[in-house]
């Protein structure tokens, strides 16, 4: 017997049930993945409402590194209850807020002095980074990149690229945004190696500071070190680094937003250890609270402590349940080897990558970074024509399966994967069976 059992259609009768409250109640502008109600989850496994089992691949989109119900965060979260739920660190401090920023500080990237932030989400972390930056340096400008998300708020909206779902009617938008090239080797120019492409479009975020905006009223670009919601892109380090080191140049400021990419997704604690530089401010959450909402900005002090008092904050923000919960993640990274888990999930699922590369021409290309791994779904390998509707098939087939599987990039047709961390090597190599089944199988079809 396998991990995924799938009892019922789907959704189940139970989940029929909700899901007709819930078109009763909920705006469809909220969407769904699959159609069915959670009822338990544990590790890398969910089981709905009628008894059927999945195999997760999604991980709350990259929120659960540690599993569902990690014993130590339910620990955590249970003895925090016991004590007290909340004050607002602005009105009575706790002791908890202060050590998981010690703790944060210590983690990132840099010996120079940092402090942090602590909010609710990861687009409250990206919008006060963005405040913070302002503030500093007395500019208004901000960058981001190209495939880019940042979040659903008015300024991270802008700051987001993809149009639908996102920013599609729902303008104007917030001013002094500019969006820069962001490399995306399998999508480049024909008869540039991938060496020249990313030197040209280095090149052409320089000219963007010259036709586009001037350097020196940007106060921050804000780069994810790999783009998540835009297909798991992942730059070349000459890139990476070369937009640092035009920052330093101009006196902008560098921001990792590392929201998805952040405690142990990649191989290491932040994906910007990848490329080896230092930013000035690195937004988080996500994986950070193994589901509970907390995010943070941890940055240079100097930078950091620009704000007066008041400035920066929320009635929620650093919620003692949220810091106690990252506490315990924190606490289960370094005591189960997470980073190194990652890599060693990464290279699992890139040889079967390779596999399927070979067996299903519907693949496009396949890449990776630790643990963070996605595979593009084309018409044809000639043309490169994007296949959402192939992609959304596959993911419903791998549902129908066990298997809860996600979409991601501009076009919709990459399926990305971010099992927890803690998934057994049984359940990843049947996770990954199920992928290959759905892919056949509506592939064949397709053919048929």
């Amino acid at each position: 017997m396998g991990y995924a059992s799938i009892k019922t259609s789907l959704p189940g009768e139970k989940s029929k049930n909700l899901l007709e409250r819930r078109h009763q109640i909920v705006p469809k502008g909220v969407s769904y993945g699959i159609p069915a109600f959670v009822q338990a989850a544990e590790g890398a496994l969910v089981t709905d409402v009628d008894g059927n089992r999945f195999i997760d691949f999604v991980g709350a989109i990259g929120t659960i590194n540690v599993g569902h119900c990690h014993p130590k965060v339910k620990k955590a979260l249970h003895e925090q209850v016991d004590q007290f739920i909340h004050t607002g660190f602005n009105i009575m401090m706790y002791e908890s807020y202060i050590e998981l920023a010690e703790k944060l500080a210590e983690l990132a990237p840099g010996d120079h002095s940092k402090k942090v932030l602590l909010q609710n989400s990861g687009a409250e972390a990206v919008e006060n980074a963005v405040k913070i930056a302002r503030k500093y340096t007395k500019r208004q400008g901000v960058i981001s990149f190209s495939k880019g998300f940042h979040g659903r708020t008015l300024l991270t909206m802008t700051m987001t690229s993809k149009v639908k779902p996102y920013k599609y009617e729902f303008g104007p938008f917030a001013p002094e945004i500019y969006k820069a090239p962001y490399p995306y080797n399998y999508r480049r120019p024909v008869g540039l190696s991938v060496e020249q492409y990313e030197e040209y479009v280095l090149e052409e975020f320089r000219n963007f500071l010259i036709t586009e905006v001037a350097p020196e009223t940007i106060a921050a670009v804000v780069m994810e070190p790999v783009q998540g919601e835009g297909g798991f892109i992942i730059p070349g380090k000459r890139f990476v680094q070369g937009v640092y080191q035009i920052c330093k140049e101009h006196g902008i400021l560098f921001v990792a937003d590392e929201i998805q990419t952040g405690f142990a997704r990649t191989g290491r604690y932040f994906a910007v250890d990848h490329f080896e530089i230092i930013p000035d401010l690195i937004t988080v959450s996500k994986s950070l609270g193994a589901g509970m909402p907390i995010s943070g900005v941890i940055g240079r002090s100097d930078v950091m402590d620009v704000a007066e008092p008041g400035e920066l904050g929320g009635t929620y923000s650093g919620s003692p349940l949220g810091c106690r919960a990252a506490l315990a993640v924190l606490d289960i990274i370094k005591e189960e080897n997470l980073n190194d888990r990652a890599e060693e999930i990464g290279k699992v699922v890139m040889k079967k990558f390779v596999e399927l590369y070979d067996k299903f021409e519907c693949i496009g290309e396949i890449r990776g970074l630790g643990a963070m791994c996605a595979m593009e779904i084309v018409t044809d390998r000639e043309s490169k024509e994007p296949a959402k509707g192939l992609t959304n098939d596959i993911i419903k087939e791998a549902n129908r399966r066990g298997l809860l599987l996600l979409s991601a990039g501009v076009y919709g047709n990459v399926l990305r994967l971010l099992m927890p961390l803690v998934i057994t090597d049984e359940q990843l190599e049947e996770g990954l069976a199920i992928l290959e089944q759905s892919i056949g199988t509506v592939t064949s079809v397709t053919r048929n």
